[in-house]
């Protein structure tokens, strides 16, 4: 797409845009002076002012943008105040975006008089995956005349061009080219990446780079220069707002300022080189072009000395503003949830039992019939095959291509989109097709979804279902049988889910549709069809359509007898999944002396009732199908000892799979590493002689 110049910017836009520079350089100039002060790390939009501000002043209300940690201008452009930007720089409690949770120009924000921001994090090209989401969303909303908008919603991702070499970006790039999204991707090259010259980090600049992407439009600009960055901006923005289809512009610009206030420009860059880029200070090329178009010499300096004015009482007053609460450190790790207590009919008179793998078919078939928010993708989802596992059979060929999708092997965008996609009001179902794959897209969880609700201070929960198919039997091999609920754990501000049979299955499934927050459905093959030899309980008749189970709810499956109980002979067995069947058929051998408890939700976990029970039998094994080296299952048993420990008559005990690094193919060797009903009895017997 070429960028050619026609209209002439008018004088009243070129001295709105001098003053925001203006106030870019001056807010900037005081941050260097108040070093002491301005001790949290920031960066600032010197050199790329006339880009940003072009930019921003083409955005509507309807509109989207992801700014990136230099783009204050952006926002300055959009119509934020200094003083609401340097409250976030300060970390003070009424910073507007994270309530002083996050760095300097990492902006979130649903004001209705403005473009929308979903949550910004400092990861380079992160942003694009997300962001992309929200064009994917609007898309969708488009289609099926979920929402009216009085202009077409465009959405604009800026990035600094060395995090196009991010493989993120890429799976962004080609998801909006191949499905023709309205959204402006802004790259800003200033030629470095922290001190990682352009000559050293990538082949080609982001223009060329792209030119592989059939369906994604490009244009070069000069983003040093406001006019020209205006026009083309301009061009960029009518032509995704009309066309509804995705553009690439790369625009020149450079880095006047510190790449941080932490990594400076003395430490990297030599002072010729400096020099050449001040040169190009956007603000210097504007007030030469107002000089030469006749504007008054006077009238420039006075909006110089009006923007340091405005700036130093900005910084004044943020200074003196209060600071976050310590206790309000724990608000909005969740967002509050509706389903808070189990309702609606589990076992329906007269009902007849189904495998898992149809409750998640019936339970998101009902969900998409009522809610056309509901949409559901990944790989091989679709109607051809139905997921790998059959398990989401038909659902294709009931609701049609656009609400029930296949997806390239992207598991970061997989998982990723969602972000938008949930800002934007949809409740995206998507699935990883095994949980060993589900590592590439560990990035997107960790940075953007589960972080999202606690840095936009309780704004931009991500509300989605990821289903990850899990464990092993049947000799799936190394890269089909993985457990990987510890890592998934870790992350603090998801939901985890690990039903063992179909009317919890259901039950949690539906709970977690109405979730604001994400979920991760982990789902065992083993049990999907009650295969394997002792899983037949996982059929249950299937609850109504009504039923919903809360997370955090765990259950007793199997009472230990209470004249065993008061004589001290009895063990608590805490598991889940597969370990469920374990528990139980281990069970059967120890008449009434063993009482099992099945988890349900791993995040939240129901410890009450864990606490309770082991405290009511003194001895307790935690049981699991991972590798126990450093695993939740660990975790979990140091927190049951530490709560219970004056009730306590042995070590909680933990049990699991062998610490190797995969599950090995064969048959033989795959029943070695696992645990089993075998396994545990012998564990059971050996502490019931405490």
């Amino acid at each position: 797409m070429e960028n050619t110049l026609h209209e002439k910017v008018s004088q009243d836009i070129l001295l709105k845009a001098y003053n925001h520079m203006m106030l870019a350089k001056a807010m900037a100039d005081i941050y260097e002076e108040n070093r002491n002060i301005c001790k949290y790390v920031h960066s600032t939009s010197r050199g790329h002012e006339a880009i940003q501000l072009a930019t921003a002043y083409q955005l509507k209300k309807e509109d989207w943008v992801s700014p990136y940690y230099r783009d204050e201008s952006i926002l300055l452009g959009i119509g934020f105040e200094p003083y609401q930007l340097m409250l976030q720089l300060l970390a003070k409690a009424e910073d507007p975006f994270s309530g002083g949770r996050s760095y300097y120009s990492h902006p979130s924000s649903r004001d209705e008089n403005m473009p929308k921001i979903i949550h910004q994090s400092s990861a380079t090209g992160m942003q694009t995956i997300p962001t992309t989401g929200v064009a994917q969303g609007i898309k969708y909303i488009q289609e099926f005349n979920l929402q009216q908008f009085e202009n077409n919603p465009v959405v604009v991702c800026s990035l600094g061009d060395n995090s196009v070499t991010e493989g993120e970006v890429s799976e962004a790039l080609q998801f909006a080219a191949l499905h023709q999204l309205p959204i402006i991707f802004l790259v800003q090259d200033n030629e470095w990446g922290i001190s990682v010259t352009k000559e050293e980090a990538r082949t080609c600049d982001a223009y060329d780079f792209v030119a592989g992407f059939t369906g994604l439009s490009r244009m070069r600009v000069d983003g040093t220069d406001f006019t020209e960055s205006f026009e083309a901006m301009k061009k960029a923005v009518d032509f995704v707002r009309n066309e509804r289809k995705p553009l690439v512009v790369c625009a020149k610009t450079v880095l006047i300022g510190h790449h941080t206030s932490g990594v400076r420009r003395e430490f990297y860059r030599e002072e010729e080189e400096i020099a050449k880029h001040r040169e190009k200070d956007p603000g210097e090329i504007l007030r030469k072009q107002l000089l030469d178009s006749g504007a008054d010499e006077e009238l420039l300096k006075q909006i110089t000395k009006k923007a340091r004015l405005e700036a130093e009482e900005a910084f004044e007053k943020a200074k003196n503003a209060e600071d976050p609460k310590p206790e309000t450190v724990m608000h909005h790790i969740f967002a509050p949830t509706p389903v808070t207590e189990e309702v609606g009919t589990r076992e329906p008179s007269g009902g007849e039992k189904i495998v898992m793998v149809d409750a998640a078919i019936h339970a998101i078939q009902e969900l998409m019939w009522k809610h056309p928010e509901a949409l559901l993708y990944g790989q091989d989802v679709g109607e051809r095959i139905g997921g790998v596992f059959r398990e989401t059979v038909t659902l294709g060929k009931k609701f049609g291509n656009k609400r029930v999708f296949n997806t390239a092997i992207q598991e970061a965008y997989i998982i990723g989109s969602t972000t938008g996609m949930s800002a934007v009001g949809l409740k995206p179902i998507v699935e990883v097709q095994f949980a060993d794959y589900i590592y590439p897209g560990i990035n997107q969880l960790i940075t953007e979804i589960s972080k999202s609700n606690y840095l936009s201070n309780g704004k931009y929960p991500v509300s989605n279902i990821i289903r990850v198919p899990i464990g092993a039997y049947g000799g799936g091999g190394p890269y089909h049988s993985g457990s990987v609920e510890s890592i998934l754990a870790n992350i603090k501000g998801i939901k985890i889910a690990y039903p063992s049979n179909a009317a919890d299955f259901k039950g949690l499934l539906k709970a977690a549709y109405y979730d604001p927050n994400p979920v991760i459905m982990l789902e065992h093959k083993g049990l999907y069809w009650s295969k394997v030899p002792g899983t037949e309980d996982a059929k249950t008749i299937e609850p109504a359509e009504d039923y919903m189970l809360p997370f955090g709810k765990g259950k007793i499956i199997i009472e230990a007898d209470k004249n065993e109980v008061e004589k001290g002979r009895t063990l608590l067995v805490v598991t889940y999944g597969m370990g469920v069947y374990w528990a139980k058929e281990a069970a059967k051998s120890f008449n009434g002396k063993v009482e099992v408890i099945d988890l349900r939700t791993l995040i939240p976990l129901d410890e009450e009732l864990v606490f309770e029970r082991v405290k009511a039998h003194g001895k307790c094994i935690v049981l699991t199908e991972e590798q126990l080296n450093n695993s939740f299952a660990e975790a979990f048993a140091h927190r049951i000892s530490k709560n219970c420990f004056r009730y306590l008559d042995a070590p909680v005990e933990t049990m699991g799979s062998l610490d190797v690094p995969a599950v090995p193919i064969n048959l033989i060797l795959e029943k070695e590493m696992l645990p089993n009903a075998e396994k545990l009895s012998k564990k059971i017997e050996e502490m019931l002689q405490y």
